[in-house]
């Protein structure tokens, strides 16, 4: 039973080369959140294209996260709409989200850290194993083809994302650096058509820097994946993002290419011209 593409939307063998960025995928409308008096979100509306890489960035505290938690499933606003492929999103949950094609790494690593990198990849391959719990005992049959196929899935992303040295360690026991890339691996294993990444570069040095940046443009170029980053580095963010939405206390200050955010007086005002 051979495994299948990296992506729904990828052909065993990719083209090389950007893809084009297609139509919207995704488009949150008036999007407010409140936790009791305070406002994390507010009348926040954008749009997610397909194939392109869009980073959100603004101050600590401007909503980010909260952001993508709205698009995960994990906060439901008090006012607006999301909408996935032009239907309207209802109280969907995280894990209704992983099913729909959308994964999601965060800003503090959450690896299991006592089991191994192929072993903590392979946890993002759950929303697709269909066996019974009594067949995953018995290992018998359909669940033991299953597991083969699923591991042989997680092989090929541990090839290309460079980690086959790592591939049995306990996570706890790799660099900081090396466990954020086990979590891409195990946010890929979901075969994502859209994959949130929350501050994928925090604490890293410059070489890893270089390297995430590299894994991340390789996935949208290669399997054509959607991302959505939130990232503090600005020359990451001007280098590697096709838009950026940029967020201040929980309002939208402006929407548009690289060139277009770092130019807006604005956006200088209050995030770029402040670092």
């Amino acid at each position: 039973m051979s495994a299948p593409p990296l992506s729904s939307t990828a052909s065993a063998a990719a083209p090389s080369g950007k893809r084009p960025i297609g139509d919207v995928i995704l488009s949150v409308q008036n999007i407010s959140l409140r936790f009791g008096g305070v406002r994390a979100l507010t009348n926040i509306s954008f749009d997610v294209r397909q194939h392109e890489v869009l980073a959100i960035i603004g101050p600590n505290g401007a909503g980010k996260s909260s952001m993508l938690n709205v698009i995960n499933g994990f906060y439901h606003p008090q006012e607006g709409k999301v909408f996935h492929k032009g239907k309207e999103r209802l109280k969907m949950k995280p894990h209704d989200a992983a099913r729909a094609g959308i994964a999601r790494t965060f800003q503090n690593i959450a690896l299991f850290k006592g089991m191994s990198a192929l072993d903590n990849i392979m946890t993002g391959r759950n929303t697709m194993m269909k066996s019974s719990l009594l067949d995953q005992m018995l290992y018998w049959g359909r669940a033991q083809k299953e597991e083969i196929a699923h591991r042989e899935f997680c092989e090929r992303i541990i090839d290309f994302l460079e980690i086959e040295a790592i591939r049995k360690t306990p996570v706890g026991r790799l660099p900081y650096g090396l466990q954020k890339r086990v979590e891409l691996g195990r946010a890929l294993a979901a075969q994502p058509e859209i994959l949130l990444l929350d501050e994928p570069m925090a604490g890293m040095n410059v070489e890893e820097k270089e390297d995430m940046c590299r894994f991340i443009l390789d996935v949208n170029d290669e399997f054509g994946t959607t991302m959505v980053l939130i990232e503090h580095d600005m020359g990451v963010v001007m280098d590697i993002s096709d838009r950026v939405v940029v967020l201040d206390y929980g309002r939208k200050l402006a929407d548009g290419t690289p060139h277009e955010v770092r130019s807006n007086p604005d956006v200088i005002a209050a995030y770029l011209g402040g670092h």
